[in-house]
């Protein structure tokens, strides 16, 4: 609880950068995972990399593709699947957005420590087991 509680004091501080750049905070996940990955993603593996559902993801990648922000580009041989990566628009927005991120995760880091904040994920990651 005591990470959720961080987690939300800084996305209230986070989220008026995010509106000033029109991005919700799915979305900002989804740009941060493409920045992560220069091949970017297949649907599958982005949405396991932003833990979003199939048809949110779907939703959210319409409009940053409408944005500008993303592209889909074909996968060589299979009509069916694509790649999901960055667009440049989409690079110059986390370069301009991810730093302050940073800043914010940095300030929860400190406040937690970096062994209790890794040691909170984890029963994070297995509360997460155990629900599925």
């Amino acid at each position: 609880m005591a990470l959720m509680r961080a987690r939300e004091a800084v996305m209230q501080q986070f989220r008026p950068l995010l509106a000033q750049h029109d991005l919700t905070e799915q979305q900002w996940r989804v740009l941060r995972a493409l920045s992560a990955a220069p091949d970017g993603h297949e649907m599958r593996e982005l949405a396991d990399a932003t833990f979003l559902l199939g048809p949110s993801l779907s939703r959210i990648i319409s409009n940053l593709e409408g944005r500008s922000l993303v592209l889909r580009l074909s996968v060589e041989g299979d009509l069916r699947r694509c790649r999901i990566v960055l667009a440049d628009a989409g690079t110059e927005m986390v370069r301009v957005i991810a730093p302050k991120s940073e800043d914010r995760y940095a300030a929860i880091e400190a406040s937690f420590g970096t062994k209790r904040l890794a040691q909170l994920y984890d029963l994070l990651d297995e509360l997460g087991a155990i629900e599925t």
